[in-house]
Formats: C-alpha cells, structure tokens, sequence
C-alpha cells in the first residue's frame, strides 16, 4: 500500500452537476508536445536577441557561455528530485503541488500566490514586449503605419485567448511550428559563424577561469537561471499528457539539455561574431542591435528580416505558452476551491479549462488598462516586469528544492535512492540559495536601477507569500474541506 497522497475520484469538482464539465483536462501531449510547449515559453528567439547579449553585456562577459552551462547543470541537478517527486505524486500543479506537498498547505497556497504572480508578470512582460516588437517589424520592414502598441496588445490578448478555449493540442502545433524555425535561424547563425571564424578568429577566452568570474558573476548566475524559466511548467500538463509518469520527465530532461547546450553555444557565437574585444562593448551599448546586426552580417538581409518576423512569433508563442500556464494554474486552485469553482470549468467538447482561460485573458486586460492609466512607457516596463519575475521564480526553486527531501521524509515507502529524494534537491537549493542572496543584492538593477523598486517588489513577494499562508490558515479554522484540498491533497 503506498502512501503517496491521491486525488480522490469522488472530490466533487466545479460543475459537477453540469454536464457541460467533466472535471479533467482532456489531451494527449506527446514528450515533444511538452518540450515544444515549455521551449516556446522561454522563448529562444527573443533570449538569442535581448537576454544573452544582457550577460555578456552587463554580467560577466566572455565567461557567458559557460556561466550558462553551470547555471543548467544546477537545474539538471534540481530536476533529479523534481522528476522523481512528478512520478510518485501524481498531482499537477508543479511548484504548488510540491511545496504543499513538502511544506505544508499555508506554505504551498503562499506559494501558489508567489507563482501566480511570477507567471503573470512574465506574461504582461512578454505582451508588452510583443506589441513593441511586431509595431516596429510594421514599421521597419513592411513599412507600414505607426500604431499605438497597446492595439496590438488587445489582438494579441484576443487571438491568444481564442486560442486557449481550444484543446491544448492545437496550441501545441502552433508552439512547435514557431519553435522550429527560430531553432533553425539560430542553428544557421551558430552554423555560419564557426565555419567562417568570426570577425577576430577563434578564441578561447571564453574557457579561461578569470572571465568566468570576472565581471559581475552575480548578475551572471542570476540572468542564466533565469534562461532556465518555464522548465518546470512540464508538471502543469500532466492531466493533458500521453502517459504522464514517462512523458513528463523526459520532457523535463531535454528542455534543460537543449537550454543548457543552445543558449550556451550561441553565446558563444555571438562572442566570435561580433568579437572578443569588442563584444560587451557592442551587446552593452545595444543589446538586440548588436546582434541583428551580426545576423545581418553573416547571414545577409533578407535572413535578418526573416529574423525579425520570426522574433515577434517567438514572442507570440511565449505570450500563448505562458497564458496555458497560468490558466491551468487558475484551474488547479479553482478545483480545490481555493478560488471559485468555476474556474475549474472544462469544456465538454475541447477538454480545455476555458473559463479559466478567459480569466487569465481578464487579468491581461486589467493590467494592461494599469499601464495606460499610469501613463508608463511600455519599453522599460516589460524588462522591470521580467526582472520581478525571476526573483520570484528563484524564491520557488528553492522552496521546491527544500520541499522535496521533506516529502520523500514524510513517505518513506517511495523505494527511490538517497541522490533523488534527498541528496540532489538539497545541493540544488544551495545553488538557488546563493542566487536569491545575489538577486537581493542586484535586485534593483533588475527593476531598472531603482533601489526604492527593488525594497517594493521584494515586500510584494513577501506580502503574496503571506497573504496565501494566512488565506489557508482562514481555511483551516473556516473551511476545513477546502483546505484539505489545497495542492490537490488527499481529503480524508
């Protein structure tokens, strides 16, 4: 008899009495569907263009590439534990099932409010950035007329939305075609400029120790986690994926080895491109211009305005992969009635949790109104916006990393080795220990040099964490049935 806590099959669900809702999430996401899917999240397109060219830039320069690497063997490590837990708990939900799972129900509801507003962020950031770039690709390369960008925010927050009420699998194939070809043009990029040298040769710089911690190397560990986001989001489709106790682990390996081993090696690429002796230079003055630049250099003009289309589709398909996420979120707590019910409404025909969907669209709009009423230029909002994000999202890795041995603690029947339940998370959570210290200390360069910014959003996450760990102890004492379903616990 295990002791791995599960959904009781006769928890009643929102909706139940209607038959409009079944209750569970309908699809069948293949291993690829999931990495297609995450992938797109992170967006590799808009990284190559505005994220890498950051760490070389601001952080710690050559030593970038393997900055990168570490950085991805630290998240190896993480998924060591975040894997074997996805297979003995069966519960979608990622980093608020775990946490609950592991630290109890307040902590893992102060958790699920942390990750709700990591993912929103992410998501009003990534909008913001879309309609700048897709109202400069008008203008620049099709030569077309100046448009407000907050139009092109209401198209994009309708298309996605429309998009979202289907079943997951459409918006899978429409992540996978946008995946591909910005994969390729990266490839091509990394392809052209090792076989030519570069501008200056090649050069070893970039292995040599000094350059590695040189420079800011906090700013550096903390940026290529952060390269790192959305890997985790393979345990939010488990209910929507094809055979999820194989599907979800391997899905969650190849993300980190194609982040760790592409990011990496463009870096590198951009650093012989534009040169050793002039790159942080060129990627600090201008980040995306350097290397559109050098993708115009290289691979010619009309790849460079292939380049900016598929730029602004990559960032589409961050924004689509992004609205899944959190409505699946918005689903998982409105079934355990934590929010409404209703947002656990699946549709009878798509299987999708389209009302959970709309909301996440709501949420965009009321944001967006925010940043209209404020007047605040939507240029630097979407990287402040970014920057608060990746603090929160370090906070949840090592909330994830402390939760797992504790988990495993509790359920000491798992059969799993020491090195997954016990050994790896914990040497994970040192690493994300020593970001989130070197966050706190850059965290105002990531709101954009504002200190007075940075106190703000660290008390916001603060706040967030208590506010979900006071909302259960409310639960507790008030609704006792609906805080034992908190993180799709088992209910006694």
């Amino acid at each position: 008899m295990t002791s791995t806590p599960q959904v009781r099959p006769d928890i009643p669900t929102a909706g139940a009495a209607d038959n409009s809702n079944s209750g569970e999430l309908k699809g069948a996401m293949t291993t690829f569907d999931i990495v297609f899917t995450v992938l797109a999240f992170n967006a590799p397109l808009a990284v190559f263009a505005g994220y890498l060219t950051v760490i070389i830039g601001y952080a710690n320069g050559l030593g970038a590439p393997l900055t990168l690497l570490a950085a991805g063997l630290v998240v190896l490590v993480f998924a060591v534990g975040f894997t074997a837990m996805s297979r003995h708990l069966p519960n979608p939900g990622a980093f608020y099932a775990y946490i609950t799972a592991g630290l109890g129900r307040p902590m893992g509801l102060g958790a699920a409010f942390l990750a709700l507003i990591c993912y929103v962020f992410l998501y009003v950031s990534s909008l913001i950035y879309a309609a700048n770039s897709i109202s400069s690709l008008v203008q620049q390369v099709f030569k077309g007329p100046l448009i407000d960008w907050w139009i092109y925010n209401v198209i994009l927050i309708a298309v996605v939305g429309v998009l979202g009420f289907f079943r997951i699998t459409l918006s899978a194939r429409i992540l996978t075609v946008a995946m591909c070809l910005e994969v390729v043009i990266i490839v091509l990029y990394n392809a052209v400029v090792f076989a030519q040298g570069g501008s200056e040769g090649y050069t070893s710089a970039p292995l040599q120790l000094h350059y590695i911690l040189g420079g800011s190397v906090g700013l550096a560990v903390l940026y290529c986690i952060g390269m790192f986001s959305g890997f985790e989001a393979t345990a939010i489709f488990r209910e929507e994926a094809r055979n999820p106790e194989k599907t979800i682990p391997r899905a969650t390996y190849i993300v980190i080895a194609v982040v760790a081993v592409l990011y990496s090696v463009t870096s590198f690429a951009i650093i012989i491109g534009i040169g050793p002796s002039s790159v942080v230079d060129a990627t600090a003055t201008d980040p995306v211009g350097s290397v559109l630049s050098s993708i115009d250099h290289y691979l010619g003009k009309t790849a460079l305005d292939i380049t900016q289309v598929l730029l602004c589709t990559s960032i589409f398909a961050a924004v689509l992969a992004m609205h899944n996420i959190i409505a699946r979120y918005l689903f998982s707590m409105g079934r355990d009635r934590v929010f409404p019910r209703k947002l656990a409404a699946v549709h009878p025909t798509h299987g999708s949790p389209h009302i959970a969907s709309f909301a996440t669209s709501v949420i965009a709009v009321v944001f967006l109104i925010a940043v209209l009423v404020i007047g605040a230029d939507g240029n630097a909002l979407y990287a402040k916006l970014a920057g608060i994000a990746l603090y929160a999202l370090i906070v949840l890795l090592l909330l994830t990393s402390v939760s797992i041995p504790l988990y495993f603690r509790k359920h000491a029947d798992h059969g799993i080795g020491a090195w997954k339940t016990t050994v790896a998370p914990l040497l994970s959570g040192v690493g994300f220990a020593v970001a989130l210290v070197l966050a706190t200390k850059n965290a105002a360069f990531l709101v954009g040099g504002s200190q007075t910014a940075a106190n703000l959003l660290i008390a916001v996450f603060i706040a967030a964490l208590l506010l979900g760990i006071g909302y259960a102890l409310v639960l507790r004492k008030q609704r006792p049935d609906t805080y034992a379903r908190i993180g799709r616990q088992e209910v006694a």
